[in-house]
């Protein structure tokens, strides 16, 4: 039987780690919340502890496709295109949609993570990796998002832990 395959987010170290049951077996810089973690809706701060990978979206589409809603408008981000507009929350390339686990903690009312819409996804700001600077939602470079996505599936454990 194979080992359980799972992901952990170290938001003090801004690292993403892929497991192969106990072992770590990739791991990628992230970026996480500017306003550090935290469960609360609005709170533009990463929700903590164990959650699922509940969607996959955007197998197939290319480096930098740009999502709004989950769904690929077509466009391609550019470095022109987010040179002018920084401020955006770019969603790009591809979208693990990220389940809570723990009822009252970062599942249900006021702390749901899923409404809350947690992903991991791409970014165009690859200079910010390694440093928090996202609303919530957990940022990799296009490459390595493209990566992770291939060796996950819907149902694998994401732990996210400070």
């Amino acid at each position: 039987m194979a080992e359980r395959r799972a992901v952990r987010v170290h938001l003090g170290a801004q690292r993403l780690d892929l497991l192969e049951g106990e072992e770590v077996v990739a791991s990628w810089p992230v970026s996480t919340a500017v306003r550090g973690g935290g469960e609360r809706e609005g709170s533009e701060q990463t929700p903590r502890g164990r959650h699922e990978i509940r969607a996959r979206i955007g197998a197939g589409q290319p480096q930098g496709a740009v999502f709004v809603g989950r769904r690929a408008t077509g466009e391609v981000c550019t470095a022109e295109r987010f040179a002018a507009d920084p401020e955006r929350d770019w969603i790009l390339t591809r979208i693990l949609w990220l389940r809570g686990l723990e009822h009252g903690r970062n599942r249900g009312g006021e702390v749901d993570s899923m409404r809350r819409w947690i992903y991991i996804h791409g970014t165009p700001d690859e200079a910010s990796l390694g440093a928090p600077a996202s609303h919530g939602c957990i940022r990799m470079s296009n490459a390595d998002v493209v990566e992770l996505f291939d060796r996950v599936e819907p149902g694998d454990l994401v732990e996210i832990v400070d």
